[in-house]
């Protein structure tokens, strides 16, 4: 079963570190130790991790850009509705059998995927979490197969998974 746990951290003990007003003065270690406080295993079961710088100025007051949330939940919709069709539940669902037939990578996604192995050091939960996260990105891109750049995207959100 897929995680629905919204979790943010900061990303220091002070919550500066990368802030455009370079306030932050944690040293390596406090970094460290405070990022360490999380254990692999539970970081493991976070499909999304994002860093999300704070935005400037400018950026807060400027208007928002973008498609409009309406559209978004449409394609949300085709794309549930589509899991639903493939395989009478969602992707967030799947077992590893089912992963293995509606998650089936091309050469260049596996050769793509072994080298996200090799440089994360992903654990056989993380790669299983990627094939779900792709197999929605192609959903939501009304995708019948799981192209590269959704793997691409997919692995992209583990990426912090080296900072950890």
């Amino acid at each position: 079963m897929g995680t629905n746990c919204k979790r943010a951290t900061r990303p220091c003990p002070c919550g500066f570190l990368g802030h455009v007003n370079g306030r932050c003065h944690c040293s390596p270690d406090q970094i460290g130790r405070y990022r360490g406080r999380l254990s692999g295993p539970l970081l493991d079961r976070i499909d999304l991790k994002l860093e999300v710088p704070a935005p400037s100025e400018s950026e807060l007051l400027a208007p928002a850009a973008g498609e409009p949330s309406s559209a978004v939940r449409a394609r949300v919709e085709q794309a549930r509705a589509a899991q639903l069709r493939r395989q009478d539940g969602i992707n967030a669902a799947l077992s590893t059998h089912e992963l293995e037939r509606h998650a089936a990578l091309d050469a260049a996604g596996e050769a793509l995927v072994r080298q996200a192995i090799a440089r994360l050091y992903l654990s056989a939960r993380a790669f299983h979490r990627i094939l779900r996260v792709a197999r929605t990105i192609a959903d939501l891109a009304a995708s019948a197969r799981i192209a590269t750049e959704h793997l691409a995207e997919a692995i992209q959100y583990r990426r912090l998974d080296a900072a950890f």
